[in-house]
């Protein structure tokens, strides 16, 4: 073997182990996984997990219920990092809106959600979630806003209950129509909300995240796990 060819050969391993090795380094030994589903946890989740003090389940629930600072509204979408496969997990706390239950009927919920408070593990995909791909400059805020009541089985006082709810999401500027299921928890004097919503991006007007080096499909999830007070 000829020494240019020894030198070709070594260049290309060279690149693929910074290009492959490199990656998967990243990926499997340095790079924390990513967080769990609010729907994979819920059977863990309390209205607050600092709060060691037994309270009672709440036997009415009507009224109105706020969201609390527990709750968590964010992304998951499935990407290729330099041919590895990882999860992309975005998440704020920044979420403000109440429901209001009457007669065990929920006959009103809104939400809303600060954008431009959503993070990642990684600050550059942050930065394209804030610039290219949301603008949140533009469209800084999310929001749902319920359209059909729902009833309350009287059972969801005592276990998980799964409702299917429907309403007006508006994300990026863009407002459609959109049905969830809903696990409602009651823990402690509170009340859990979790789901998650399949989102396509193009049906959103959102530009796909895929950049040279990392794509994705063409959806995600947008996740929440709304705890509510009185």
């Amino acid at each position: 073997m000829s020494r240019r060819i020894k030198l070709l050969v070594l260049i290309v391993a060279a690149v693929a182990v910074v290009f492959v090795g490199g990656p998967w380094v990243y990926i499997n030994v340095i790079r924390e996984p990513a967080a769990d589903s609010f729907l994979d946890t819920v059977t863990t989740t309390t209205v607050s997990e600092t709060d060691s003090t037994p309270t009672s389940v709440p036997q009415d629930v009507n009224g109105v219920w706020k969201v609390t600072a527990e709750s968590q509204v964010g992304y998951r979408v499935d990407e290729v990092l330099f041919g590895q496969n990882v999860t992309a997990v975005g998440r704020t706390n920044a979420v403000t809106g109440s429901i209001t239950i009457a007669e065990l009927v929920v006959t009103a919920a809104e939400f809303s959600v600060d954008m431009t408070t959503v993070k990642s593990d990684e600050p550059k995909r942050d930065a394209q979630f804030e610039s290219r791909i949301m603008d949140t400059l533009n469209f800084p805020t999310a929001t749902f806003i319920l359209g059909n009541p729902i009833n309350v089985s009287p059972t969801a006082l005592s276990s998980d209950v799964t409702h299917q709810a429907t309403g007006m999401l508006t994300l990026r500027g863009t407002s459609k129509p959109v049905e969830v299921s809903i696990l409602s928890t009651v823990r402690g004097d509170g009340i859990v909300l979790v789901g998650q919503i399949p989102i396509v991006f193009a049906e959103w007007a959102i530009p796909n995240p895929s950049i040279p080096g990392i794509s994705t499909e063409d959806s995600g999830l947008l996740e929440f796990n709304l705890v509510l007070g009185r």
